[in-house]
This record gives C-alpha cells, sequence and structure tokens, in this order.
C-alpha cells in the first residue's frame, strides 16, 4: 500500500488551536511577527491603504497588524476558534478585520482585492489539483495588477537538513513530528503525536513540497506572474540553503 493510501490526515487535529498555540506561539509572537509583517508591507509596497485578503488567516496575527496599518483586510480561515481568537484581539486593538470561516478551496471572491497573502506554509496541504484550485481561487479574487504573496517552506532546505524525528519539549509535555517524504508525491509525511497533560494525541498530515519551477508554472496557469522570489523575511534571495521560499507574483 502507498504512503497516501495508509495515511489519514486529521486536519482538526492538527490546527486545533490550544495544542497549536501552546507549542507555536512564543516563536511566532512578538518580534518574529513584526518581521513579518515589515516585510508583507515592504514586498507588496503597501504606502497606501489597500484591501488585502489573508488566506488561511489563523488567529489574525497578520492580519490585524495590517490592518492597523490602516488596510481593509479580510482573514479567512477554516478553524473557528483561531478566528474567535482574531476577533478577540482585533477589537482589544481597535481594528476591524472582516475574518470569515471558510475552506480556502470554496472562496469565491472576484475582482476584490488588491493583494492576497498566504503565510507560513498555508499552501500546500491538500491533492495537487485542490491546491491549484486554492490558486484560481485567489486569482479571481484579486484586481488586475494586483499582487499575491506566497509563503512556503525551501524544499531545497528541508532535503539537505532532513530530519526524521523533530521533538518539542515545553515543560512536561512534548510534540513529536515523526517525517518521511516521499520524492514521487513530493510530499512530507508528518506523524505528528503530542503528549500533553497526560495524554496522547495523534494530529497526522502531509505537506506538498514544491520546487521554484512548479510553483512558478502553477503561477502561470492561474494567470499569475512571478516577479520576485525571496529565501527569507529580511528580502535576500532564494538558494538551495534557505529556509523559506517567498514569492510575488502579479496578475
Amino acid at each position: 500500500m502507498s504512503e497516501e493510501k495508509a495515511f489519514k490526515v486529521d486536519w482538526k487535529a492538527v490546527f486545533e488551536p490550544d495544542d497549536y498555540l501552546y507549542f507555536y506561539y512564543e516563536g511566532l509572537a512578538g518580534e518574529q511577527n513584526k518581521i513579518e509583517v515589515d516585510f508583507i508591507a515592504r514586498e507588496l509596497n503597501l504606502t497606501e491603504p489597500k484591501k488585502i485578503l489573508d488566506l488561511a488567516c489563523g488567529y489574525g496575527r497578520h492580519a490585524n497588524k495590517l490592518a492597523a496599518l490602516g488596510h481593509d483586510v479580510t482573514g479567512v480561515d477554516i478553524t473557528e476558534g483561531f478566528l474567535e481568537i482574531a476577533k478577540k484581539e482585533a477589537k482589544e486593538i481597535g481594528v476591524k478585520v472582516r475574518y470569515i470561516l471558510q475552506d480556502m478551496r470554496e472562496i469565491n471572491f472576484n475582482n476584490e482585492f488588491d493583494c492576497a497573502i498566504s503565510m507560513s506554509t498555508a499552501f500546500g496541504y491538500f491533492e495537487d489539483d485542490e491546491n491549484f484550485k486554492v490558486l484560481e481561487n485567489v486569482s479571481r479574487a484579486l484586481k488586475k495588477g494586483g499582487l499575491f504573496l506566497l509563503d512556503l517552506t525551501n524544499r531545497d532546505f528541508i532535503l539537505r537538513n532532513f530530519l526524521p524525528y523533530i521533538v518539542i519539549e515545553k515543560g512536561k509535555d512534548y510534540m513529536i513530528d515523526i517525517n518521511k517524504f516521499d520524492p514521487v508525491e513530493g510530499k512530507s509525511y508528518d506523524r505528528r503525536v503530542v503528549f500533553r497533560n497526560g495524554v496522547i494525541k495523534e494530529k497526522p498530515f502531509f505537506t506538498r513540497l514544491y520546487v521554484p519551477t512548479e510553483i512558478r508554472d502553477l503561477l502561470e496557469r492561474v494567470n499569475l506572474k512571478v516577479t520576485k522570489m525571496f529565501g527569507n523575511y529580511d528580502s535576500s534571495p532564494l538558494d538551495i540553503n534557505s529556509r523559506r521560499m517567498i514569492v510575488i507574483a502579479v496578475k
């Protein structure tokens, strides 16, 4: 039996807000979040108010900060718990963001946004045809001349530094990623296990890891032309040692 057929993804478990934020929040908050928002503003040339779509916005860590800079932001995510956190923070800091509970494969905006962002490898969690559908939805949502920022893990970096096991320890709790890469499918399979408060939870998922030429070709098929590729949030060029693959494309 192939890895794909034997592997059952549980997206609800993977993005369950309490566990996710427990292990990840500290690494994504504060200075790191500022670095990412500054990068978005710089590379999308957000010098004046723009209408922005934040796809798979999670708990609003980019959307709320962009709204605070004066932009009209719409955040879409499939996890209700994340959106509740995002809305609460937006209210606390005094910004308005339109948050929508929806699967990114099903959004249906038309010629509405100046910019769209997909941050922190929020793209690549589906089969190839569904991932392509997401890009079609993004293209349709953008106005002519609109910009799309797609932030992904760099496949070359992952494979050059591949770790079959990754353990995050926090107090007496652990998150263990058991990784396997399928070079034919281009997928990294993660049989994630969380040990927290004496409870064991399985959170399996896969990520489709694209090479730059694949992303370029996919974007061109949906009428988005790649103009820049970066390797990190400091706007350094993409190379095989870059941790990120950040793509800017124009409609």
